[in-house]
């Protein structure tokens, strides 16, 4: 399956997971908790607030080598909001990809996608665990705080 498929496929609509493609084209779906959603929402609108242009981008899925990953916020710059605004899963990875991790997570999980989304073009990768405690990586490691977005909390409180 592609991700266009999965996108048009009439089962797959409204179901309350997140879903994703691996590397063979299957499906894979991960359920989510209400404040998943909540960190997702918090994390989308301070990306909003503290930056003036791009675009803030909810469950975006994005193509990498290894299937269609979806990050659970993205921040794309005008500049690369342009080139995939039109597509169904971004050629181009978004500036910034956010996961905001959870029981069905593991570490080596996070760190594949934070490896793959620096592979299609992010500039970070940010983590935020249950208790809403931030993590920012750029290609190099971890940083103390975002290089993009320095205002950022380093907590998200629900």
């Amino acid at each position: 399956m592609n991700w266009q498929e999965v996108c048009e496929h009439p089962r797959l609509k409204n179901l309350p997971f997140k879903i994703e493609l691996d590397e063979d084209g299957k499906i894979l779906m991960t359920p989510v908790k209400v404040s998943h959603s909540a960190f997702q929402g918090e994390l989308e609108f301070l990306l909003r607030s503290l930056l003036q242009t791009g675009k803030t981008l909810p469950e975006c899925a994005v193509a990498t080598g290894k299937g269609t990953k979806v990050a659970d916020v993205a921040w794309a710059s005008d500049a690369v909001f342009s080139i995939i605004k039109n597509e169904i899963e971004c050629s181009v990875c978004p500036e910034i990809c956010v996961e905001v991790f959870s029981s069905s997570n593991t570490h080596k999980e996070m760190n594949e996608k934070r490896m793959l989304y620096f592979e299609q073009g992010a500039l970070e990768f940010w983590l935020c665990t249950e208790q809403g405690n931030m993590s920012f990586f750029d290609r190099k490691g971890e940083l103390k705080r975002s290089g993009l977005v320095p205002d950022f909390p380093l907590c998200i409180e629900l």
